[in-house]
């Protein structure tokens, strides 16, 4: 918004057409400038009426922000709205004098010839002491009529702009952004109660009177319109915008702290703690559905935030989840052994059944936590605690499979994540991993592909495939031809590795001789 300049020249000297058009009275008595498209539409209707009527008056319009209003006819507007008529008079003088000119000023010249003009009124127009003209970019000219006592005791700029020339009987503002919002700002100006007036404005459109309240310096508004914003619902983008407009506001003294409060903790560090409590809820959970739902929502937030959350952070959401892991295994690891006693065979269902289930939320809990690592590409020290877990892969077999093939489907995703790229563990623990897992893996892999609808077989087997082919070629051979043992007796039931077992052939049987060929060409060459 350009800076507002006195003018001394009489205000309606324009080489441009007045034209009248319907003004809405709030409850308070002001007049409220229509919106821009009323505006545009009311032109156009008078321009179509002057032709086919010779000058009728328009129909009523509607602002959208004020409450719709009557079309005044001119014999009722001279006898109801007397101040009105004298402004128009006033106006249309103006501009006879100005026809009558030869030596218009030399501003007009820059100013555009096409503009709509409206009159705007505050309060006792008869007492009305200041002209304030506003010329938006889009061709709208707006004059206030508005009192120099309401306007220096509400506004530090317009109090300044005043002290400064005396008398000054008009002021002009250029290149106005908001034309809308500075008048209705400057209307607030007159009302008592400037935050019952916000009550029933949007989000967005108080944050528009807050920019132009803020330039001109009009305390009260700022302040309601932070009282406003920080009992308001933020909806949507909604959000976004209040705490970049309250951080763009240039003094500190409006107390923006209550606002801000609601997306931002007076915390200087992370809340690790809070972060822990929230896995700790989530994995101690026995509810099925809340469970699924509240784990697939934070495995959402952590992605959307890994690329956000680095150095220390990072650090720390990481130890909080291995040390979750840590616990689930322990635990796994103890109930694995209760369920394998010689003595748990001869108990009830009563006892057996809240065993097997505590062993598949243990088991889905491991499972989260790796596709939360994996994710974040921090799985590297998972695939070195699950390598090392000898006595759980040995006590697997002695389990009904329906309480065990969730075990496997951590097995698996591991597998995955190592055939994508997502983590690189060392070549011992990929080795440990085949040699403890993968077996637990095949006798579970019937189970898995008909009885766990998220298990992705083609997915999976490329995993195993990929991970076996980072070995080395003698160990690449010793598995696969493990694997193709096992295959040719249970065939489905078992993954299917035709892909790693082609590309271990080729490097065994074929490699050698194309290298030893190309060998001969080059050094006959030479």
């Amino acid at each position: 918004m350009a800076e507002l300049k006195p003018a001394t020249a009489s205000l309606d000297a324009r080489t441009t057409k007045i034209r009248n058009v319907p003004i809405a009275v709030t409850p308070e008595g002001f007049w409220c400038c229509p919106s821009q498209a009323v505006l545009q539409k009311t032109a156009k209707n008078q321009n179509q009426q002057a032709k086919t009527k010779g000058g009728a008056s328009p129909p009523a319009s509607k602002a959208s922000s004020i409450q719709r209003a009557p079309t005044i006819s001119s014999e009722r507007r001279t006898h109801s709205t007397p101040t009105r008529s004298k402004i128009n008079s006033e106006e249309q003088r103006c501009l006879s004098g100005e026809n009558a000119a030869t030596n218009p000023p030399k501003v007009v010249n820059e100013r555009p010839q096409k503009q709509h003009k409206v009159s705007v009124g505050f309060g006792q127009l008869e007492m009305s002491d200041l002209k304030v003209v506003l010329y938006g970019k889009d061709g709208l000219a707006v004059k206030m009529s508005v009192h120099k006592n309401i306007l220096a005791e509400n506004s530090t700029f317009f109090a300044d702009k005043l002290s400064r020339q005396s008398p000054v009987s008009s002021v002009e503002v250029t290149d106005c952004d908001d034309v809308e919002i500075y008048v209705e700002t400057v209307g607030l100006m007159y009302c008592s109660d400037v935050k019952q007036r916000l009550i029933k404005q949007t989000v967005p459109r108080v944050l528009r009177i807050l920019k132009v309240a803020e330039l001109l310096g009009f305390r009260a508004c700022v302040i309601s319109c932070l009282y406003y914003l920080e009992a308001v619902p933020w909806v949507g983008e909604e959000e976004e915008n209040v705490v970049s407009s309250i951080r763009n506001l240039q003094s500190e003294n409006y107390g923006v702290s209550p606002v801000l409060k609601r997306v931002a903790s007076d915390l200087t560090t992370p809340p690790n703690d809070t972060f822990s409590h929230i896995i700790e809820l989530v994995l101690r959970s026995n509810e099925d559905r809340g469970r699924r739902e509240m784990k697939s929502l934070v495995q959402k937030l952590l992605k959307e935030n890994s690329t956000t959350c680095t150095g220390g952070s990072s650090d720390l959401c990481a130890e909080t989840l291995y040390r979750s892991c840590q616990n689930c295994l322990e635990s796994l690891l103890t109930l694995f052994q209760q369920a394998t006693d010689s003595d748990f065979a001869e108990q009830s269902l009563n006892i057996k059944g809240p065993v097997f289930r505590q062993i598949a939320l243990e088991a889905d809990n491991l499972l989260w936590l790796a596709e939360i690592l994996a994710d974040r590409n921090a799985a590297d020290d998972l695939a070195v605690m699950w390598a090392s877990q000898r006595d759980l892969a040995g006590l697997h077999s002695k389990l009904p499979v329906k309480s065990r093939h969730l075990v496997s489907c951590v097995t698996a995703r591991l597998f995955v994540a190592i055939g994508k790229g997502e983590m690189l563990p060392s070549k011992d623990t990929r080795r440990l991993l085949l040699d403890i897992w993968l077996q637990p893996l095949m006798d579970d892999y019937n189970w898995l592909q008909h009885g766990c609808r998220s298990f992705d077989r083609k997915v999976v087997e490329e995993g195993i495939g990929r991970t076996i082919l980072t070995l080395p070629l003698e160990d690449q051979q010793t598995i696969l031809l493990s694997w193709l043992g096992k295959f040719l007796k249970v065939g489905d039931s078992c993954p299917n590795l035709q892909k790693a077992f082609e590309v271990w052939w080729r490097r065994t049987f074929i490699r050698p001789y194309a290298d030893q060929q190309g060998n001969r060409l080059q050094s006959g060459r030479i």
